[in-house]
């Protein structure tokens, strides 16, 4: 591999946090004890077959006196998967939960998820509403309505992928899998593609390349999305929100006709405090493809 990889500008360190019958690693890049009443620590939460460390490129574009802490949810990253064959979406609230109150347990933080991270924030931010003092949401679209009348097709088709060993590909060496992030996130240069695979992929006896992530993640969830509880909680968000899209992204292509930007816009009218931004040159991965414009909106709303 003669490329050069990428070279941060701040450096973090690791923190583990037992929780929950988890050991959680979590990414911190500043000192939490130096946060102040305006400048608080900022939470950055990552989405679904994502980690931590995919940050590191926004956080070289965030004001260095800024404290950032952001956790590998559970089975992704460098945080254990936990004996499950499913993963159910309130234990992230309740991981969040902890994680706030173990590193920053005093005062407000600003608090952004990505993605699933999204989602998750949008709901905290409305059950402990007084712990945030702004909200960021990149691109957490949240989920089609549901009905009950799917309950037994849902429930039936997760029963049968529970007879299925669930499973991801390998890569027989780091340039494979630098070539593999490259061509799913074609956002990533050459050089931060390099800096991300030795995170992003872990190395087994064998040689061989394997995602960081627990493969219980593919399967289907049997709980429904119920549209209504998840509103509930976003009107009670109280703290200025910042929705933030990519330019390039298509919410068409992902839902096929099961879900809108009509449906989604008509849920996000009713989150109190909105602000909206778009990051130019940007789809889904705007933390990958335009970080430093990604940075530039960031610091805008949160100062």
């Amino acid at each position: 591999m003669d490329a050069v990889a990428y070279t941060p500008r701040r450096a973090a360190h690791s923190v583990t946090v037992p929780l929950r019958g988890l050991s959680y690693q979590v990414q911190v890049w500043g000192d939490p004890a130096a946060a102040t009443a305006t400048r608080p620590p900022l939470w950055l939460v990552h989405g679904w077959m994502d980690q931590a460390r995919s940050f590191q490129f926004l956080v070289d574009h965030l004001g260095t006196d800024r404290c950032v802490l952001a956790p590998d949810w559970r089975g992704f990253g460098h945080t254990a998967a936990p004996a499950v064959d499913s993963y159910w979406f309130p234990d992230y609230l309740a991981d969040l939960d902890a994680l706030m109150q173990a590193l920053t347990p005093e005062g407000q933080v600003d608090l952004a998820g990505h993605s699933m991270g999204g989602n998750v924030v949008m709901m905290y931010a409305g059950i402990r509403p007084q712990r945030i003092r702004r909200l960021l949401n990149l691109e957490g679209f949240g989920l089609p309505a549901t009905q009950a009348e799917q309950a037994p097709e849902r429930l039936l088709r997760w029963l049968d992928e529970l007879r299925q060993d669930e499973s991801f590909r390998s890569s027989p060496s780091l340039a494979d899998a630098v070539a593999k992030l490259r061509a799913i996130h074609k956002g990533l240069s050459e050089p931060q593609a390099r800096w991300l695979a030795p995170h992003w992929y872990r190395q087994d006896a064998a040689g061989l390349w394997w995602p960081r992530g627990d493969p219980a993640h593919k399967r289907s969830n049997p709980v429904l999305y119920r549209v209504d509880e998840v509103l509930a909680c976003w009107r009670r968000i109280t703290a200025p929100v910042l929705w933030v899209q990519g330019e390039h992204t298509d919410m068409a292509q992902w839902w096929k006709g099961r879900y809108s930007r009509q449906e989604f816009d008509a849920r996000l009218a009713q989150v109190p405090q909105l602000q909206r931004a778009q990051v130019a040159g940007a789809g889904h991965m705007m933390h990958f493809d335009q970080p430093q414009a990604l940075a530039a909106e960031m610091e805008r709303f949160l100062d």
